[in-house]
């Protein structure tokens, strides 16, 4: 669902929503009357022309610019010409708008925008040939004014009820790709001007804290996008109102940003987040709840393409690519696990460098992977899985590389090093492979399989590894790929650990990863 859709529900619902302010006139000539204004910074004026629009914005997109400042009371977009008039109820909201976004360059889908006053003091647009405009006008208005809190009551602003706190709390689930502060700011543009941003990682979560300002706008922003996905399947939002209502914003740099004060310094990699921030964020413990069925939000693919590609050079935020490269994988199954076995699971999220079991306590493995990015994809999609029997632990290691043993110290092979390993998934920038990591499932996706390999002869094959074939399907347009689905998850993952790369003959090796289908 593009924004505009997501309002224009609403406009059944609100046929008399309060467009009085408005002048309209029957003509149909707008578009030869707004020829655009060419003076740059004249008088001031209630109607605002905005230039050097990208080609596909929408009219919420260009309305949302002024919500933040009052009431909209009209627009006109001049598709052909990139440009549009924004008519606001006062010429005071006018004014604030121009003075904030002189300071502040306004975006729109990455690129800048230019708003300035124009000649005309307010707009007379054809009702008819403008209709769209005003249907996504008349929704935006019937929004805001169901959720204006009441005139006449008194709110403290440190007991601001959460529903009217204009900071918006945001936490993101199966982060499969980096999320950074920018993607933020751009989706939540759309709902209004964002003041500022705070990003962290608390319980191994990508976690934000958002000020708009206006509580109107958080609530917009909060009704149409809780439980979206950034990208096609992954990155979903989880939204609430924050108990805070002004965050205290110290340093403008990748984890924190301050859009009404350019001048703050980048504060070199201290933490971002203010320690009395910190404190009150402690105390919000309310869960989320899980919506159903989610829909990907207007990001196109390319951009998670690109998201992908970079997956592997961008660390996410909270956890530099260079740092954290080590894991600690606790409580294995010392009997069975291998040096191999960890590269191959492990290896679904990352490329592994090293893999060291531990000489003096079995049950317990180091694991460096190529950047803090896959270290952070395994531990939050293989902690807690089963591994052999046992529920394996894994966290960040204190340790920055896995030593190799020393020159012809016999360590019984507990020590292994894959840098030089074929069987690295990620190593290709933009790999298609980046778009397909998804969390342990029991339904395994198969590729690279030879022609003369039958069903029969996969179900037989994975049986074998102890676990039992629920179900199984060639793809339809292409027999080299296969789902098939063991009973469980765990019996799933021993089966990729058993049959990835195994040799098919004619020189086909399996190649074997977690589907997110189900057959």
């Amino acid at each position: 669902r593009g924004s505009d859709e997501l309002l224009s529900g609403s406009v059944l619902s609100s046929p008399n929503s309060n467009m009085s302010s408005m002048v309209v006139t029957a003509n149909g000539n707008d578009n030869k009357k707004f020829k655009g204004d060419d003076k740059m910074d004249g008088a001031p004026s209630r109607v605002l022309h905005i230039r050097k629009l990208p080609g596909e914005v929408t009219e919420t997109e260009v309305i949302a610019l002024g919500l933040p400042f009052g009431k909209v009371t009209n627009i006109l977009m001049l598709k052909g010409k990139n440009q549009a008039f924004l008519e606001l109820a006062t010429e005071e909201a006018a004014i604030t708008m121009v003075n904030y976004y002189s300071a502040v360059t306004p975006h729109l889908r990455n690129q800048p925008i230019y708003i300035q006053y124009s000649n005309h003091k307010e707009l007379k647009t054809d009702n008819t040939l403008n209709q769209r405009a005003q249907a996504v006008l008349q929704a935006v208005t019937a929004v805001q004014a169901t959720n204006a809190p009441i005139s006449g009551t008194t709110v403290s602003e440190s007991a601001v009820t959460p529903a009217q706190s204009p900071v918006l709390r945001i936490i993101i689930d199966n982060m499969y790709y980096p999320v950074t502060l920018d993607v933020l700011h751009q989706i939540f543009s759309k709902f209004g001007a964002v003041l500022k941003i705070i990003t962290f990682t608390k319980n191994n979560q990508f976690q934000a804290l958002l000020q708009y300002g206006d509580p109107v706008n958080a609530q917009q922003a909060k009704l149409a996008l809780d439980g979206q996905n950034i990208y096609n399947a992954c990155c979903t939002l989880r939204i609430d109102f924050s108990k805070l209502v002004n965050l205290n914003v110290k340093y403008n740099n990748d984890k924190s940003r301050d859009y009404t004060r350019p001048d703050l310094p980048s504060g070199d990699g201290q933490p971002a987040l203010d320690p009395a921030i910190a404190a009150a964020f402690a105390k919000e413990t309310s869960l989320l709840a899980v919506p159903g069925a989610l829909s990907p939000l207007a990001i196109p693919n390319a951009a998670a393409a690109a998201a992908a590609a970079a997956a592997g050079r961008v660390g996410m935020p909270g956890v530099s690519s260079s740092g954290n490269t080590v894991l600690l994988v606790s409580n294995l199954n010392e009997e069975m696990v291998t040096p191999q076995s960890l590269f191959t699971l492990f290896g679904v999220y990352g490329d592994v460098q090293r893999v060291k079991i531990l000489y003096n306590k079995k049950d317990s493995a180091l694991i460096q992977m190529a950047d803090g990015n896959q270290s952070q994809l395994a531990m939050s999609h293989l902690n807690g899985q089963k591994m052999y029997g046992k529920i394996i632990r894994v966290t960040l290691s204190k340790h920055h590389t896995v030593q190799l043993p020393r020159e012809g110290l016999d360590d019984q092979g507990l020590t292994k090093d894959f840098g030089n390993s074929p069987l690295h998934r990620f190593k290709k920038p933009g790999s298609k492979n980046f778009q397909n990591i998804f969390p342990p499932s029991a339904t395994l996706h198969l590729s690279n399989i030879p022609p003369s390999v039958a069903e029969e002869d996969l179900r037989t094959l994975f049986a074998n590894t102890g676990g039992t074939v629920k179900a199984f399907k060639f793809f339809q347009r292409d027999h080299k790929m296969a789902l098939l689905q063991m009973s469980t998850v765990e019996e799933a993952i021993q089966a990729l650990i058993d049959l990835h790369n195994y040799n098919l003959g004619e020189n086909h090796h399996l190649r074997v990863s977690f589907s997110k289908s189900t057959i």
